[in-house]
């Protein structure tokens, strides 16, 4: 299913994680031991927020980044955003979902006038949209001057001794842990082949330069399969 693209694409994601949204979060910390919590708060951290700052996660989910987004600040708005109901109705019944404003929305077509918030932030979003370019526009224009953009996502790992290894588990432990937790195989035989077939780190940096952000910088975490972007608007 990772060849699919344009509305089939977004049609397909949006029904796949409708299916698997009640078990998205466990499956989430099993996989990765738990340092998904980590990274995401470590993208979080590269927004470097100021107390009354407007915050937009876009393609939020159940909303963990735009939790952690709330609880570090002290006042400002947080903004949840996600094309897929099911996921924001779980976040939204989270304690603490009443303190952030749900929006279901298309990463493609954010409804929002441009430049109205300070720090738009993602994750494991990019890797999900059929025009990459055109969501990272997106996000440049409803983003203040000023204002910072981080991006959580998956990463093909690079080619080293540990590449075997990661190969294996990606492709034939995730999807025997999707299938025995949540019943459903082939959504997770859906992220590693996303991940597998992503624009590298490197040039999905490229990408956030022609988007028009500057200062653009990235980390790679979880033995080179998650990467952090970091990126500003002047």
């Amino acid at each position: 299913m990772a060849n699919l693209t344009g509305r089939e694409r977004s049609h397909y994601v949006r029904r796949m994680f409708g299916r698997i949204a009640p078990r998205y979060d466990l499956l989430n910390r099993i996989m990765t031991g738990g340092q998904d919590v980590r990274c995401r708060r470590e993208a979080v951290g590269g927004l470097q927020l100021a107390p009354g700052a407007r915050i937009l996660d876009v393609g939020a989910g159940t909303g963990d980044i735009a939790f952690e987004a709330r609880r570090r600040l002290s006042e400002g708005r947080v903004v949840a955003t996600d094309l897929t109901f099911e996921m924001m109705a779980l976040g939204r019944r989270k304690p603490g979902g009443d303190q952030l404003d749900w929006v279901l929305a298309d990463a493609l077509h954010l409804p929002f006038a441009e430049g109205v918030f300070d720090g738009v932030i993602s994750g494991y979003l990019l890797r999900n949209v059929p025009d990459v370019p055109a969501a990272l526009r997106e996000q440049h224009r409803v983003l203040d001057a000023g204002g910072r953009i981080v991006s959580l996502d998956t990463t093909p790992p690079k080619r080293n001794l540990l590449k075997p290894f990661i190969d294996l588990y990606m492709h034939r432990v995730i999807p025997l842990l999707g299938r025995l937790i949540t019943g459903d195989a082939a959504a997770y035989t859906y992220l590693p082949d996303t991940t597998a077939s992503f624009i590298p780190a490197d040039r999905l940096a490229g990408l956030f330069r022609q988007a028009g952000f500057s200062r653009v910088s990235f980390v790679r975490r979880l033995f080179g399969v998650m990467a952090i972007h970091r990126g500003h608007k002047e």
